[in-house]
């Protein structure tokens, strides 16, 4: 049955889902600030800016109006960078019904307070987390407008909501699994960005295949740290949301994070990678907030670390990767190699 959902904002991960629920006939409203982008949505049926070349649904219709967005919606998608998601959702809480199911599909945090989108977008809304899905996973905007095979995970509390979410964008190419576990779900969308950014750095270097699997295992093995000490569902990291998206995004040309540290492996400074990519690059600030996050909960993260250092300290990346090799010696399973040398001792 055809139903209206509103899509806040039209970047391209927005517009590609918006062309997802479109193809499942819904009628989609696609609002943006920019007017000059509704106009083009309206009357070209193109995203040139975020999806050049790309011909959109004529089921998606744009407005710069959030309150002609919303109206009637039985489904919200925010889709705002982390930056902007307490600003988009504050002005959303004057047009909302209250009835309407939330979603969201930003990966990051909100720097300043350290805190994940859902519990950003519950603040603003009044509303209890638990009514907020999360959707995330191994998903480039480039490949689903095309209609490429893609599988992701909606994550909420409440498994009736995940359900709806899943109902209204699962079809033949785009595959939708639902999951209990939010906390883990969201720091692994957020996260795997920071690794991303390594696994660039270390291909603009020149380091081969070689150091970027090291980082993609070793990123796995620090994102699943800091999860579990905070709560999350470790069989979650080895999911969808956890090593799909971590692998997809370390790996591929479509990654804005990956072709941001290969730049910065290639010796440009963070500050004209940026205004050159002309977009979000959300594994920068996430950076930000994992380094304070592990301060928070006393987790090594040295990956983390030595990005924060390049990013924000002006190290080199060469010094960075050079001082991850030079760590001192340690046991690859960690908490098992304690174990054992706890029994060791007893013995």
């Amino acid at each position: 049955m055809s139903k209206k959902v509103a899509v806040l904002v039209a970047g391209s991960w927005g517009t590609a889902l918006a062309s997802v629920l479109a193809d499942n006939e819904h009628e989609v409203m696609l609002w943006s600030r920019n007017a000059q982008q509704v106009a083009q949505m309206n009357e070209d049926h193109r995203n040139e800016k975020y999806l050049p070349g790309v011909d959109l649904s004529p089921r998606i219709h744009a407005t710069t109006s959030m309150e002609d967005a919303v109206r009637g919606a039985c489904a919200i998608l925010i889709v705002a960078p982390s930056s902007a998601m307490r600003e988009v959702t504050r002005e959303l809480k004057l047009y909302r019904d209250p009835a309407s199911l939330v979603i969201h599909a930003t990966k990051g945090f909100e720097t300043e307070s350290l805190k994940r989108m859902s519990i950003v977008i519950a603040e603003e809304l009044d509303c209890d987390a638990s009514q907020i899905v999360a959707l995330s996973g191994p998903s480039h905007a480039e490949e689903v407008v095309r209609r490429c095979p893609t599988t992701v995970v909606v994550a909420s509390a409440d498994l009736a909501a995940a359900e709806e979410a899943q109902d209204l964008f699962i079809n033949s190419f785009f595959r939708v699994y639902t999951n209990p576990d939010v906390l883990g779900v969201e720091l692994s969308g957020a996260l795997k960005n920071i690794i991303a950014l390594g696994a660039g750095l270390s291909d603009g270097l020149g380091y081969g295949d070689n150091a970027k699997a090291a980082l993609l295992t070793r990123g796995l093995a620090e994102i699943a740290r800091l999860g579990l000490e905070m709560g999350a569902n470790p069989m979650t990291f080895a999911g969808l949301a956890g090593v799909g998206d971590l692998v997809v995004t370390c790996t591929s040309q479509h990654s804005r994070n990956w072709r941001a540290g290969s730049m910065i492996g290639k010796g440009q400074t963070v500050e004209t990678v940026l205004q050159e990519m002309g977009m979000v690059v959300e594994g920068i600030r996430t950076t930000k907030a994992a380094y304070a996050l592990a301060r928070e909960y006393n987790v090594v993260m040295p990956i983390t670390d030595q990005l924060y250092q390049v990013l924000f300290e002006n190290k080199a990346g060469k010094q960075a990767v050079e001082a991850l090799m030079g760590r001192v010696r340690t046991h690859e399973i960690e908490e098992i190699a304690q174990t054992q040398k706890e029994d060791w001792l007893r013995n």
